[in-house]
């Protein structure tokens, strides 16, 4: 089992930053690789950023590359997604989730992630 807990969310100007975290519990951190999703009202869950496990690969949006960056401290269980010049449309609730299998990767498919946080609400005001 794995929980997590994301924090860091709020309101923001556009061209702002934020960044979110998300700690882990449960399972060995640095055996996994994480990811963060988000869900606008009325639309779908849609990929963000993942990670490795090792933290050596990193997978993007294309609608965030530039912009946004993931990162992962496996030393205090945790997982990062600084958002730099955001956009009204990065408004979302921002999820992070884990992926167990045992594969050194970072996809960017959803239903490869079993563990999901609560979420965190991000509002960038034009």
């Amino acid at each position: 089992q794995v929980q997590l807990v994301e924090s860091g969310g709020g309101l923001v100007q556009a061209g702002g930053s934020l960044r979110l975290s998300c700690v882990a519990s449960g399972r060995t951190f640095s055996s996994y690789a994480m990811g963060w999703f988000r869900q606008a009202p009325g639309q779908e869950r849609e990929f963000v950023a993942a990670i490795s496990w090792s933290g050596g690969r990193a997978n993007y949006a294309d609608s965030v590359k530039g912009r946004f960056t993931i990162s992962r401290d496996n030393a205090k269980n945790t997982v990062y997604l600084q958002m730099n010049s955001l956009k009204p449309e990065d408004t979302a609730v921002y999820y992070c989730a884990a992926d167990t299998r045992p594969v050194d990767y970072a996809s960017n498919r959803a239903g490869w992630y079993d563990y999901w946080g609560q979420g965190t609400q991000v509002t960038v005001s034009s």
